[in-house]
């Protein structure tokens, strides 16, 4: 047990001291320092923050539980990934970098009205308290709890040594976005980023080492050969990703969650400029095509070694994997990786809420006038009421009953859609007015929540989203042509060189995401 404490500690520390290093002569008094890095983030570091603040504990246990009970077919989620990441560095941000924004909704005042701009600042910060963070925290609290065993070293019961675990990681996390503001969540990104893929790919390779008798490639046959049908990444009509949904509703949630969602953009509009912004998207994508190896083939492992004994509580296998395969002496080494992907996406998140907070509410409606100092001091205590909220709410996802992962991504439609439709529309459409737009967000926040939890259609989540994309289209046209406005004349702004080998590497990108699937199939 001292060794695991010595690696977690040690981990946890070195982190600490090296970000607090590399902060030391820096200005978080000022917003511009605090809320966008200074404009000082280069390539690999936004890519190293962009992936460490999607990948967390939900996809450590919610993917890999996911793949363990449904198969490869979830990789999805992650290989479509890299077509949305070059999306967002080709169309999207050349135009938000260019137009100065430091939040999401400073896009959708400059495109439609400030109404809008509120109206979506709200449903933001709701999806943050009631989704993201407090899932988060409960994954990252499951795995923590696997390691250490707080119930037993504490004698009691697992669900208090859960909400005690809880609380000490949304304090722990909540003190980054508090002090160090986005380049302190940056640096801390990039340095846990690095541990989570190398503690990450230690389980599957030790894992596939044994099976296969010191062969893992072996490994692997033999895992595939036990479960042949868990490899089948087309999988059915009725699975729990079908292949279909590629084509409706999922790539429209990858472009929302990589081009416009500010817990991950907020990383490139804090880039140098444009020509690192984009290097920043491109290098996230790449990576993403590596993270199945972490997040996806431990669970198909995991299949082989418990069969169907825990197909009903999936969000269990990943921490049950760990304990099997991982040398004790690299329980502690593991534990602080995990608590680096948890604070790197709790902090992100709160961040960017905060940000959000102080540029689209309270400076935009309730003190236009406000220093610099004082925005600053009021993102601070934004970040303290919404980790208390999510701490709060996070004992209630337990046990979500296809897996944390999915639980997240059936709550984000409904912010998520209705929020890309409107901004889709408003960088591609000029027809489409601010009557239309709010027409649409309101229209499709309530068709999903219609649709999805009150009635019962029979239609996939992920089909149901590109449905309701479509209608909310359809809606916003017909809206603005029956109340018509002036077109939208796009403001001139400082135009900046783009990277001249985006478009190679987005080429490449597309193609190895294609590749995968046929090799695959």
């Amino acid at each position: 047990m001292l060794a695991t404490y010595l690696g977690f500690f040690g981990f946890t520390l070195f982190v600490i001291i090296y970000t607090t290093y590399r902060l030391r002569k820096d200005n978080f008094n000022s917003a511009k320092g605090y809320f966008l890095a200074g404009k000082s983030l280069s390539g690999p570091i936004i890519a190293g923050s962009m992936i460490l603040t999607n990948i967390s504990t939900e996809h450590l246990i919610g993917m890999n539980g996911s793949s363990y009970k449904n198969g490869i077919i979830v990789i999805a989620w992650e290989v479509t990934s890299a077509i949305a990441l070059v999306i967002a560095a080709i169309f999207f941000i050349p135009k938000f970098i260019k137009m100065g924004l430091t939040t999401i909704p400073q896009f959708l005042e400059e495109r439609y009205d400030g109404l809008t701009r509120s109206i979506v600042a709200f449903l933001l910060m709701l999806s943050f308290v009631v989704t993201l963070l407090p899932i988060v925290l409960y994954s990252g609290a499951i795995n923590i709890e696997s390691v250490f065993d707080f119930s037993t070293m504490f004698g009691i019961g697992k669900d208090r040594a859960m909400l005690f675990t809880v609380f000490i990681i949304g304090a722990i996390g909540s003190m980054y976005a508090i002090f160090g503001g986005l380049k302190a969540v940056a640096y801390s990104d990039s340095l846990n980023g690095l541990g989570l893929m190398l503690g990450g790919l230690l389980i599957p390779a030790i894992a596939l080492y044994q099976i296969g008798d010191g062969n893992i490639f072996d490994g692997l046959g033999t895992v595939y050969d036990f479960a042949p049908d868990k490899f089948d990444i087309i999988g059915s009509n009725d699975s729990v990703l079908p292949f279909s949904t590629l084509f409706t509703g999922l790539m429209i949630n990858q472009l929302y969650f990589w081009g416009m969602n500010q817990a991950i953009i907020q990383r490139a509009f804090g880039a140098k400029n444009l020509v690192e912004a984009q290097k920043g998207l491109i290098y996230t994508g790449i990576l993403k095509l590596f993270v199945p190896l972490i997040i996806v083939l431990p669970g198909l492992i995991a299949y082989y070694y418990f069969q169907d004994q825990y197909i009903d509580t999936p969000d269990l296998i990943y921490p049950l994997l760990v304990k099997k395969v991982l040398p004790t002496y690299l329980f502690g080494f593991f534990a602080a990786v995990v608590l680096g992907a948890v604070l790197s996406t709790f902090n992100s998140v709160l961040n960017s809420a905060s940000t959000i907070f102080c540029y689209d509410i309270y400076k935009k409606t309730i003190n236009k006038k406000v220093t610099d100092s004082r925005l600053v001091y009021y993102g601070k205590i934004t970040s303290v009421i919404l980790a208390v909220l999510a701490i709060a709410i996070a004992p209630m996802v337990a046990y979500a009953p296809d897996g944390l992962y999915f639980l997240l991504q059936e709550l984000n439609g409904i912010f998520f859609i209705p929020i890309s439709s409107v901004i889709i529309a408003g960088i591609f459409f000029k027809g489409i007015n601010k009557t239309g737009a709010k027409t649409g967000l309101f229209f499709g926040f309530a068709f999903y929540i219609l649709t999805t939890f009150i009635l019962d259609v029979n239609i996939h989540f992920v089909h149901l989203w590109g449905i309701e994309f479509v209608l909310n289209f359809v809606i916003m046209f017909l809206v603005s042509k029956m109340y018509p406005q002036p077109l939208y004349v796009e403001r001139i702004g400082k135009e900046e060189k783009p990277w001249s080998l985006v478009n190679v590497f987005g080429v490449g990108l597309t193609v190895a995401t294609i590749l995968i699937y046929v090799l695959l199939s």
